[in-house]
């Protein structure tokens, strides 16, 4: 059964959706208004905060600066591929960044494919849980994050990754 609930944080609302199983709970997206590509809730699917206890109190421990890892239990979803590329976006730690033609070298990747890793990077289901903001464009240019330019900067600032933004 898939359940969602929308959670205000720093970025704006968050819009978290997951699936009951008889296992337990997975968590399937994590989405930002205004987010390119993001899911629309459907009729069929529950609204129900509860399933989403633990993803709420991470979150909230995230953006107050005590948490630097997330420990949920993610749905397997996306191709062989994807699911390669953001195993690999899991291994960036807290307040660093990459390039990604650093992570294509990691993943053994030719240059030629940087290109597919951006869009496998850019298919993301779960922003901020799943560190594709601290992808950066080789000159540490800020570049191609799905809920926003701005919201990337503010996420890799509050993790000391760059320096604060000035209002």
């Amino acid at each position: 059964m898939t359940v969602h609930t929308t959670i205000d944080s720093p970025l704006g609302p968050l819009l978290l959706i997951g699936e009951q199983t008889g296992d337990g709970f997975l968590l399937t997206s994590l989405s930002m208004s205004g987010q390119r590509s993001a899911p629309a809730v459907r009729e069929t699917w529950s609204s129900d905060a509860e399933p989403f206890a633990d993803v709420i109190g991470q979150l909230r421990e995230y953006f107050a600066g005590t948490r630097t890892e997330f420990e949920l239990s993610y749905a397997a979803a996306g191709s062989e591929f994807q699911r390669l590329v953001w195993d690999a976006l899991d291994s960036i730690p807290y307040g660093t960044t990459t390039t990604y033609g650093a992570l294509a070298t990691q993943l053994g990747l030719p240059r030629d494919r940087v290109q597919a890793l951006g869009a496998a990077i850019g298919a993301n289901p779960l922003l901020i849980v799943r560190p594709c903001h601290r992808v950066v464009g080789a000159d540490g240019s800020m570049r191609g994050y799905a809920g926003g330019v701005d919201r990337k900067q503010e996420l890799l600032s509050l993790e000391g990754a760059i320096a604060p933004l000035l209002v």
